[in-house]
């Protein structure tokens, strides 16, 4: 058994480098050569995606990820943290979860089918009447359908849904590509019903989302005045629905909301959607290109269709307006960029491989024992608990990805895969740490030991959690 000390030496002396960024291929890992996959080996996502076996993608379902164990954590890492900022009172947004499917004739009522059917999955039922049902390419049609369902009064405007339910658009085969161009995907959708007094302070709410969102968690540009661009999206040329007079309308209220952002923007004619112009948020990959994420579309023609109505102050029905938005826009794309940014070197809070411990001896039981402990302590639970008796784990508890190494492999071998998979800490145990209950702990990018007892790694770590570090 080595004691702490030799540990250290092993860290600093025998291994210098381990610190260092490295990309190898993990061992048995398979040569994808699919044709699906073969346009992808080159790109960081798939590289990244490989060593730490984040997704996949098969020809059995083109254009449909895989999420993986890894992925998946960061996945819904996401989905939770979009879902907290919406829930907070400053925004407001209420939760919903829609159908999947629905009737033709909704689609021809929103429009949809008329300017989007080309793009649109048609399944036809196997009843008599063969009725023809189309899988939802987005979700303002359904948000609809519940503001309908009940009757609205002025004083409950803006009436704000939001929505995780998965999409389906029939893009082309050829141009699928990994998570970037995807006929299944999620979105971080809203949509908010409100008066026509009330546009322009939603979209610039809109905006603090973006800018809580793109300028202090997810920093794309390294300028910090910059973090992202917005181009203001006209009328199409074709495939539009409602009056110009309307549209002419709502783009000019678009540009008196940019005007008094103070933001930065520029036009981009002809690329809005069908039903309304729209704010596109542009954020920079490593190369510099620019990549559409959030989007905010003004809309007077849905509820029109849809015959929304609300009872204005005067007791006279009146139509709101509706405003899409979506902040991470396709929650795939975005990770796509995220794991383009970091290249596989998550912050703590996202990363699959948070914490990995090692012991010095694996044939030291007592060592073995205590990293089952920390990992069982890290992961939320009671360390103590009978397996014959188990307790519930509180909701709001913090769980954090832990693994131990016991494999029979030099410990130097098993810091350096540590370091090379970017685990963020690495937790050595030896025998002092199981007599002191205090453990050595360091980052993979800094060789510096620290030593510190289970509950303050826990502690710690949950500090990094709850700061989005």
């Amino acid at each position: 058994m080595f004691p702490i000390r030799t540990a250290e030496r092993l860290v600093y002396v025998r291994f210098p480098f381990l610190s260092r960024h490295l990309a190898t291929k993990p061992s048995g890992a398979k040569n994808d050569t699919t044709p699906a996959t073969n346009n992808l080996k080159q790109s960081i996502s798939y590289d990244v995606s490989n060593k730490q076996k984040l997704y996949l993608t098969d020809p059995i379902s083109p254009g449909s990820i895989f999420f993986l164990p890894n992925g998946t954590k960061i996945f819904n890492k996401l989905i939770q943290f979009m879902k907290q900022q919406q829930g907070r009172l400053k925004f407001g947004y209420q939760e919903v979860i829609t159908p999947l499917i629905f009737k033709k004739s909704l689609w021809e009522q929103s429009g949809h089918w008329e300017n989007y059917k080309d793009d649109m999955f048609k399944v036809e039922g196997t009843d008599a009447s063969k009725e023809i049902y189309g899988l939802k390419p987005m979700n303002c049609p359904g948000h609809c359908v519940i503001y309908n369902r009940f009757d609205h009064s002025y004083n409950e405007l803006p009436l704000r849904y939001s929505d995780f339910s998965p999409l389906h658009r029939n893009e082309a085969s050829g141009a699928l590509s990994g998570l970037t161009r995807v006929r299944k995907f999620h979105q971080d959708d809203g949509h908010i019903f409100c008066t026509k007094e009330q546009v322009e302070s939603e979209i610039l709410n809109c905006l603090k989302l973006v800018d809580l969102c793109y300028g202090k968690v997810f920093k794309f540009n390294k300028d910090p005045t910059t973090n992202y661009s917005i181009n203001l999206s006209t009328r199409p040329k074709d495939h539009y629905i409602g009056e110009l007079e309307t549209w002419n309308h709502a783009e000019g209220v678009l540009k008196n909301v940019l005007e008094k952002s103070g933001k930065k923007w520029q036009l981009n004619e002809g690329d809005g959607a069908f039903y309304g112009p729209k704010l596109d948020i542009m954020v920079p990959d490593h190369t510099g290109k620019s990549h559409q994420v959030a989007t905010i579309q003004l809309d007077f023609q849905l509820p029109i269709r849809f015959n929304l109505k609300y009872k204005d102050r005067d007791n006279t029905q009146k139509t709101p307006i509706m405003i899409h938005r979506a902040v991470f826009g396709s929650v795939e794309r975005f990770l796509a960029l995220l794991i383009d940014h970091y290249k596989g070197k998550w912050p703590f809070w996202l990363n699959p491989y948070q914490a990995m411990i090692i012991p010095i001896n694996t044939k030291d039981s007592n060592q073995i024992e205590a990293c089952q402990r920390l990992k069982k302590q890290l992961a939320g639970e009671n360390e103590l608990e009978d397996d014959t008796d188990l307790t519930p784990i509180p909701l709001n508890n913090f769980r954090f990805n832990v693994d131990v190494d016991e494999r029979s492999e030099p410990l130097g071998y098993r810091i350096k895969d540590a370091i090379l998979k970017h685990y963020s800490y690495l937790i050595i145990v030896g025998e002092d740490e199981v007599k002191t209950g205090k453990y050595s702990i360091r980052t993979r990018d800094d060789r510096k030991l620290d030593h510190l007892t289970g509950k303050e790694i826990y502690d710690m770590f949950s500090i990094l959690e709850r700061n989005y570090k």
